[in-house]
């Protein structure tokens, strides 16, 4: 069994019947490398084999973000970890579906990119009233084609998913509630107080109707793993591009790119 311990990026702890998986590096947004991944995926798999889990808290540590996605200070045409694109993110986002328990969202700050599909993929989100939803894939030469999108358009719509990709506007958390994008927002000084509330009203259901329901829920949407490794493997190429290069490198010089030259 692993060792949650010896975490460098991740926290994990146990909170009366809810694992809480907590992003520790507030310092980058609680944006992911290569190490970070492997270590949720380690500490999803602890909360999934606990029996004394009920439930799993996912969220970020600090105030000002849940995720932002992956670090881009470490993408310079590849990743740090395993994976086809360098990081093992199929399986992280595997597990999240996978796991019999309810994963909730805290979304306590910026769900943007990678950190925004996590949201997304977590059973329930509660969003403080200071969170921030959106995609920025195309503003940085990247895409998720997979469950970041196919699943989000049926969460809140073709239209609305279309518009999040492709316009890169970045939403409140009143706006995502209206959106279906997260089930409640409460003041941020509450938010931990909803979340306990959910996760012990969970303890009291039956865990084996729950898992039942989950895959139900699941099933109807499972089709979009398939196409969501295809598009793994799409973006393992798109980054090896000059045009996804130039949107990294704009973003690490903190300037607008300049993405007319491959049209």
């Amino acid at each position: 069994m692993f060792d949650a311990s010896k975490f460098q990026d991740v926290i994990y702890e146990v909170r009366d019947t809810a694992a809480w998986i907590i992003i520790n590096r507030p310092k980058v947004y609680n944006a992911f490398r290569g190490q970070t991944l492997e270590e949720l995926i380690q500490a999803f798999q602890i909360a999934a084999n606990d029996k004394n889990v009920a439930s799993i808290v996912l969220t970020g540590a600090g105030e000002k973000a849940f995720c932002t996605g992956g670090d881009q200070s470490a993408h310079e045409g590849q990743y740090d970890g395993r994976g086809v694109v360098g990081l093992p993110i199929d399986e992280l986002q595997g597990i999240i579906r996978d796991t019999p328990k309810v994963v909730v969202a805290r979304v306590n700050g910026f769900a943007i990119g990678g950190g925004h599909v996590f949201a997304t993929l977590c059973d329930l989100t509660i969003a403080a009233d200071t969170a921030k939803f959106g995609q920025v894939g195309p503003k940085v030469g990247s895409f998720d084609a997979g469950w970041g999108t196919a699943l989000l358009a049926r969460s809140i719509g073709d239209k609305r998913a279309r518009e999040m990709w492709f316009i890169n506007d970045t939403y409140t958390a009143q706006q995502a509630y209206e959106m279906g994008l997260c089930n409640k927002v409460v003041p941020a000084a509450e938010l931990d107080a909803a979340v306990k509330d959910w996760t012990d009203k969970l303890a009291l259901r039956s865990p084996t109707a729950i898992a039942f329901l989950k895959r139900s829920f699941n099933a109807d949407s499972d089709s979009i793993r398939g196409i969501s490794n295809m598009a793994l493997h799409a973006v393992k190429l798109f980054y090896d591009t000059a045009e996804s290069k130039e949107g990294v490198n704009a973003f690490n010089e903190k300037r607008a790119p300049d993405f007319r030259k491959f049209i």
